[in-house]
């Protein structure tokens, strides 16, 4: 069975792009190939999707526990002939500054082969010195060849026996530069599969012009097959639970999904878009993340099934919403047009664009109250990635991203899960998220974070700049046999320190100095 990972030396190397050809160009060899993808992406697998006809799966090490992991690889790979996997941007890059969770781990973990894709443009030879770092920057490095992106053929004539010669890796082929292949993105990465209305003749132009070694790379990645593990006992369908699912909402792991099924649950999919009520006998919704702020018009002019879903948090129906799920179930929601729409007014605030992305990556969510899916104290792995924000974030949960003290704060009511992890449910593990002690099933980390009321300790023994020092500060420095203000922004810096201090005379160490002038700054913005 060909098994192998697709990975490159950093992002924007064309991952995507090339995992989509090799996708299409094995199906249509009649291998019937499976796909994953790296770490908490949602969007790649729409492509790999839209490629082969067939869910792909999302393996992450930082969500997930690497048994689970390898269980999940077989249990998707099972009965297929090629498996394929996607990596996250650079071949090495992981949580903060480490391998944590990157491609490399997922190789490390699977003992999977590794296809670097690398864009020749603008070098030669130092390519082969790069690609050398990569073999030896961690062993095993599992990089087996090369496939040369947005290469022409006498390019790639000209540097393979350059590469094979200096790296000792094969170079397996290559992907032409193809212009009119190119697909387009926004502020959360690629537009979705299902907005590219061309996207199967797209990908037929890419597998018409990759150019690979079949035979080669069947070599370098034929592994035996996982031993797939026992599928769970199917039981009686115990609720039934709505999901939202439709172009606004399409941000769920297909393996959250199916750990609902496993657990007994009937999913009723419906489109807050188009759909007037909610599906009939539900005893839970989910909501997860998707582009509600690009569709807050039409989300909005659906104002029955607003009111069904208002009616039902109302009537306390078991709901989870996640990122953008989140902001629909917020009284107003700014769409992409800087309009502002009225959403279901389940829940308090309003969701905003902060015009940046914020709160990016890895994170630890710990629980500090008693929830639906959640005890106190519980701590689970989460994922954000965000541009819009919202005015109500709540105050019990609290999020630490590694090394860090709490950064943001979380709330979860009774019957509903808020705020904005993307990955709140993408647990990726066999029990399902809506289970008693599900939370239990992950690691749980060390944190280090200050509790709200030492916070609110702190910040009430903050106290007002003494006006009166700084004015007598600005008189001495003006007194001195130099140019008014010569000393620029130091002289400013004095004057906040005496501020601070009460004096216009005063002697600290450099590590006061610093902590001065940052509160000094706090207060002028505040």
């Amino acid at each position: 069975m060909m098994q192998f990972l697709i990975a490159a030396p950093r992002s924007g190397s064309g991952k995507t792009t090339v995992t989509c050809a090799v996708l299409t160009a094995l199906q249509r060899r009649g291998t019937d190939p499976c796909a994953f993808k790296c770490g908490p992406d949602y969007i790649d697998p729409m492509f790999h999707r839209s490629a082969l006809g067939v869910e792909s799966h999302n393996l992450d090490l930082y969500l997930s526990a690497p048994d689970t992991v390898r269980t999940l690889y077989a249990r998707y790979a099972a009965g297929h002939g090629a498996a394929v996997c996607e990596g996250a941007m650079g071949f090495y890059d992981g949580q903060g500054l480490t391998t944590r969770a990157s491609a490399w781990e997922l190789a490390d973990t699977l003992a999977l082969p590794v296809l670097l894709v690398v864009q020749p443009k603008g070098a030669s030879i130092t390519l082969a010195a790069e690609l050398r770092g990569l073999l030896q920057f961690r062993t095993p490095s599992h990089i087996v060849g090369i496939l040369l992106n947005d290469c022409s053929e006498a390019l790639y004539k000209t540097l393979r026996p350059m590469l094979e010669a200096e790296t000792g890796l094969p170079v397996v082929g290559y992907l032409p530069h193809l212009p009119g292949c190119v697909i387009e993105s926004r502020h959360l990465g690629l537009k979705t599969a299902g907005e590219i209305s061309d996207l199967q003749q797209k990908l037929g132009k890419l597998a018409d012009a990759l150019v690979l070694d079949w035979a080669q790379l069947a070599v370098l990645t034929d592994r035996p097959a996982p031993a797939a593990p026992p599928l769970p006992t199917p039981c009686a369908p115990a609720v039934r639970i709505a999901v939202a699912r439709d172009e606004a909402f399409c941000f769920a792991y297909a393996e959250t999904l199916d750990a609902l099924r496993d657990a007994g649950a009937e999913l009723a999919f419906f489109s807050p878009l188009r759909d007037a009520a909610l599906p009939e006998n539900i005893g839970g919704l989910y909501l997860p993340g998707g582009y509600p702020e690009l569709y807050a018009r039409q989300l909005s002019e659906n104002s029955a099934l607003r009111a069904a879903i208002r009616d039902a948090g109302q009537e306390g129906l078991p709901t989870a919403a996640e990122c953008g799920g989140f902001l629909y179930l917020g009284q107003t929601l700014e769409g992409t047009d800087s309009k502002v729409y009225p959403m279901t007014g389940v829940l308090p605030g309003s969701g905003h664009n902060t015009g940046r992305l914020v709160r990016f990556g890895y994170a630890a969510m710990t629980a500090k109250a008693d929830s639906m899916l959640f005890h106190a104290g519980e701590t689970l792995p989460v994922h954000e990635f965000h541009h819009w924000d919202s005015s109500e974030n709540g105050a019990d949960f609290s999020v630490c991203k590694a090394k860090k003290k709490a950064v943001g704060m979380r709330l979860c009511k009774r019957k509903f899960v808020r705020r904005f992890p993307a990955s709140l449910l993408g647990w990726h593990c066999p029990a399902p998220p809506l289970c008693a002690g599900g939370a239990a099933l992950f690691e749980t980390q060390r944190m280090t974070k200050m509790t709200e009321a030492e916070l609110m300790q702190l910040l009430a023994a903050i106290t007002p700049p003494d006006e009166t020092a700084r004015a007598a500060a600005h008189t001495h420095w003006a007194s001195l046999a130099k140019p008014l203000g010569g000393l620029g922004a130091l002289e400013t810096l004095l004057e906040d320190a005496a501020a601070l201090t009460g004096t216009a005379q005063f002697d600290f160490p450099a590590g006061r100095w610093r902590c001065s002038v940052r509160t000094t700054a706090w207060w002028r913005r505040a």
